[in-house]
């Protein structure tokens, strides 16, 4: 298997499909990204994130890597649909604004187990640059350095994000769920999320 540098260099040079295969190699964590943040389909923010991605891919900087400057791209597109769908007197500042409040409705993400679908619930409900942070450390299994690349934000900022994300996805949870128990599972329910989640959407249209 190529590496995504090797790819990209070949498809720099004219090899469209290395650039077929990066696509391919990379949709389903696109996918991903979106499902939780938008209730309806994705899939023009999905197309919208390619198209950017391949107009923007000789200004790459050799050090940032593939996926997360994807993972920029495809944040940059999610701020940019919130900023044209929002209600008139709606405010959008990712520091605040949760996905719940900007996509209501069902998200596109299902899980299979009740306490990790009230985790999903749990996360549109915390501000958005916390979710994000999340999703790509637990599901995209990103370190908090590759994160604060992504975001181009400061690496102790991002890990300051991440310890408020668990808090307040913590908070959230307690107050959806009264059962101790099932609480309890719920909390320890991101690792195994994460790989339901990976798993179920793990090929290209998924």
């Amino acid at each position: 298997m190529h590496a995504d540098a090797e790819l990209l260099e070949a498809w720099r040079q004219g090899d469209r499909e290395a650039g077929s295969e990066l696509f391919e190699r990379h949709y389903p964590a696109i996918v991903r990204f979106f499902a939780n943040k938008i209730a309806g389909d994705p899939a023009d923010l999905i197309q919208e994130t390619f198209e950017a991605c391949v107009k923007g891919r000789d200004r790459l900087s050799e050090d940032a890597g593939f996926a997360a400057y994807l993972f920029g791209v495809a944040y940059n597109v999610l701020r940019r649909h919130y900023e044209r769908t929002r209600k008139q007197g709606q405010r959008f500042d990712p520091s605040t604004s949760t996905a719940a409040d900007l996509s209501p409705g069902p998200a596109t993400m299902m899980a299979r187990r009740d306490e990790h679908r009230l985790l999903l619930v749990a996360l549109r409900m915390i501000p958005l640059q916390l979710q994000v942070v999340l999703e790509l450390f637990y599901w995209e299994g990103m370190t908090s350095a590759t994160i604060a690349k992504i975001l181009d934000t400061p690496h102790g900022t991002i890990r300051t994000r991440l310890r408020k994300a668990r808090q307040e996805v913590e908070a959230v949870l307690a107050q959806l769920i009264k059962d101790p128990e099932k609480l309890q599972r719920a909390r320890a329910g991101m690792d195994t999320l994460a790989s339901q989640i990976r798993e179920d959407h793990s090929t290209p249209g998924s």
